[in-house]
């Protein structure tokens, strides 16, 4: 009685040394005979299975490896893991820079709003990444910095330009079908470079999304009209600046997962900052990154409280959670789930602009929330 007894104390602290630890942690360390099994509700307990995932979620690292817990770590047979929830969270917040910018597009040209929303993002993350690793920086090899500032130099100087030129062009609706070459391109590149594979069922979330996003965003009088050569030059460089985007996230995922990702970040916008200085003293337009009154005449009066919000929002906070999607997720599925942005652009201008929600509208709604559903599946 005795033996048996030590050997249900040793079980029991085993047990709890293994409960904060992801599933390859706790595998791993765990002998055959006490491998984790699902837990069965002892006779009388009033603990509901609820209140044991509640328990759990109060410790989001694991305790051996410190990585954030997975979804099978804590509900069985999703994905719902903090990397899906920065990837939707992000696409939040871009969805409503985009409206911000639509506007600031009538008082700014591209590349001196760029400039000046970067430049407010910079001057919030210097100090944090500052008080954060000032003493202790990261060590990263001198090939990993170069890649991410690459990456800012593509996606942000480059990308982040052109973006809003065709967003000027073409507007937030068209841009949000353009929008939907981003997941092919980071699953083609993920695919190619980075060895990421989708399931069956998360091939459906991404044809739905997919079908989704372009009911919604798709313009009432499709793209044919008067527009003409203004609107198909508006397309190309929005394709162009979404491809770029997606190469420079690919480029950083590997370094993502190994490195602080305020640090990364901090890195990319230097890259994005140096390059868009670089081509501006290139092309003789320095005089056009900061808004002067020269510059901004004809247009509508430049409001800084929105240029500041959108730059906190759709860009500071989008592109944290954005990089912290691909970080703790597969690039593939934090792709497809950035592409509910153009639900949420949807749902903001029915709240933000009294825009009605259409019935096409619903329907893409309930396509695109069907698909993240079939994204968030437990892969094989």
């Amino acid at each position: 009685m005795k033996g048996a007894n030590g050997n249900v104390a040793r079980d029991s602290a085993h047990g709890e040394s293994l409960r904060n630890r992801c599933r390859c942690c706790a595998n791993a360390s765990a002998p055959s005979a006490t491998r984790p099994r699902p837990q069965r509700k002892a006779p009388g307990s009033s603990r509901t299975r609820t209140q044991m995932v509640l328990g759990r979620l109060r410790s989001l690292r694991c305790a051996s490896c410190g990585d954030w817990l997975r979804a099978p770590d804590l509900i069985s047979g999703m994905r719902i893991g903090i990397g899906e929830i920065l990837s939707i969270g992000s696409a939040a917040c871009w969805a409503a820079g985009v409206i911000l910018y639509r506007q600031l597009g009538e008082m700014l040209p591209p590349l001196t709003l760029n400039f000046l929303k970067n430049v407010v993002v910079l001057g919030m993350l210097v100090p944090v990444i500052a008080w954060l690793y000032a003493a202790h920086p990261p060590q990263m090899t001198a090939t990993q910095i170069a890649l991410c500032m690459f990456s800012g130099l593509l996606g942000i100087a480059i990308a982040d330009t052109l973006y809003f030129a065709a967003l000027n062009a073409v507007g937030a609706g068209r841009m949000g079908v353009i929008g939907n070459f981003y997941s092919p391109f980071v699953l083609a590149l993920s695919f190619g470079f980075l060895g990421e594979r989708l399931n069956m069922l998360q091939g459906v979330g991404f044809v739905l999304v997919s079908a989704g996003v372009l009911l919604v965003a798709r313009p009432e009088a499709g793209w044919h009209g008067a527009e003409g050569a203004a609107q198909r030059r508006g397309a190309l460089l929005g394709v162009i600046a979404i491809g770029l985007m997606a190469v420079g996230i690919v480029l950083v995922k590997p370094i993502l997962e190994r490195e602080p990702l305020l640090w990364v970040t901090g890195l990319r916008m230097l890259g994005g900052m140096g390059g868009m200085l670089a081509i501006a003293a290139q092309r003789g337009q320095l005089g056009q990154l900061l808004p002067t009154r020269r510059l901004l005449s004809g247009r509508k009066q430049l409001h800084w409280p929105t240029l500041v919000l959108a730059a906190v929002v759709g860009q500071g906070l989008s592109m944290v959670l954005w990089l912290g999607g691909y970080k703790y997720t597969k690039a593939s599925v934090a792709a497809v789930l950035n592409e509910t942005a153009s639900v949420f652009i949807l749902v903001f201008a029915a709240w933000w602009l009294r825009e009605p929600i259409t019935r096409r509208g619903g329907v893409g709604v309930t396509l695109t929330m069907g698909g993240i559903a079939c994204m968030l599946t437990q892969g094989n």
